[in-house]
């Protein structure tokens, strides 16, 4: 792992000092401006309802023509749940009103519900790679097992924790289920949030009336054949990205007592260095640790906030393409050695 940013402690933690000086480097960069998220629009939805035309035309003669098409297709899928993902942290626009529009339509297409998700995904921010408050935001792919709390466990149950994080399943089974199914339901939604109840609510009506006119106008196998296809690519690309950028080997974990935000972002998110088509279609979201320390900055101006810290003497862990392919293998948290570990290790 990269040291940490000049004035960090012996645990390569940045001191307060840094934190100060980088969030006033970053302030100028959490203005949206109007003709980049109005571009940023107009350059993921044109291609994507030309994808989807040409989809639904190939699904009349051609079933791999089709599925072929929806490679691309849900890659935009992808990038369409970053603009709604800004949306969620008020980044996109200035009007907090024409975000949440943005974000509400954007969640039909990415069947996403945009309020439900946004306070969850608040609940990530506020506790990640804090290993005495993992039980509150937390999911597969953003949380994991101490070394020493999967070896207490029966051998029942590490049966069912290997089983679940194995990659044919957390990777290719559960995305699709989740952006598929879950998100209709809520299911982990307490009765108190009652504006999340009706984002799931509203969502699958939106989704009801998109689909139905859908049918009415191309039919139900065209329909299935597409949207199905385009979700099953975007909901696997989107959670391995996630995944990725929150576990890897050498992410930092730390108790209450030395947890702190700065830290959490720098050291518990990664810079995934993809190439530049990659990196365009997934909206910069690789700058993560950026995102993780100045949510309100929108995904164009990423790369411009990581120049900013780079020339600071700022320091993260970095994963290329490969690097990123074998992450999701480390599982476990090994305090004694403070990095993630696989299973295979344990042998």
């Amino acid at each position: 792992m990269d040291p940490g940013p000049p004035g960090g402690d012996a645990t390569g933690r940045p001191a307060a000092a840094t934190r100060s000086v980088l969030l006033t480097a970053f302030a100028r960069y959490q203005m949206p401006l109007l003709d980049h998220s109005l571009g940023q629009l107009a350059s993921t939805f044109l291609p994507f309802v030309a994808l989807m035309a040409a989809m639904y035309v190939a699904a009349t003669f051609s079933l791999w023509g089709c599925l072929v098409l929806a490679l691309p297709a849900g890659a935009l899928v992808v990038r369409i749940f970053i603009i709604q993902h800004d949306c969620g942290h008020g980044a996109f626009f200035r009007s907090r009103a024409a975000n949440d529009w943005l974000g509400r339509f954007c969640g039909v297409i990415t069947m996403t519900p945009y309020a439900n998700w946004r306070r969850q995904h608040a609940n990530h921010h506020a506790v990640w790679n804090n290993l005495d408050r993992r039980t509150a935001g937390a999911d597969i792919y953003s949380t994991c097992l101490t070394r020493r709390e999967y070896e207490a466990l029966s051998p029942r149950r590490q049966r069912l924790y290997r089983l679940v994080r194995h990659p044919l399943v957390a990777q290719l089974l559960l995305p699709p289920l989740v952006f598929i199914v879950l998100y209709r339901l809520p299911f982990d939604t307490p009765r108190a949030w009652r504006r999340e109840w009706w984002s799931v609510i509203a969502t699958n009506a939106g989704l009801a009336v998109t689909l139905g006119t859908l049918v009415w106008l191309a039919g139900a196998y065209p329909v299935v054949l597409v949207q199905l296809s385009t979700m099953l690519v975007a909901s696997i690309i989107g959670v391995w990205i996630f995944s990725v950028q929150h576990r890897f080997e050498h992410v930092l974990w730390a108790r209450q007592g030395t947890w702190d935000a700065t830290s959490a972002a720098m050291f518990g998110s990664s810079y995934l260095k993809l190439p530049r088509i990659l990196q365009w279609l997934s909206g910069n979201i690789g700058f993560h640790h950026i995102h993780h320390l100045v949510p309100r900055v929108p995904n164009y101006r990423l790369e411009d906030c990581h120049r900013a810290f780079t020339a600071l003497g700022g320091h993260v862990t970095s994963l290329t393409l490969r690097q990123a392919l074998f992450a999701p293998s480390y599982l476990l948290w090994d305090e004694g050695l403070g990095r993630m570990i696989r299973l295979a290790d344990l042998r």
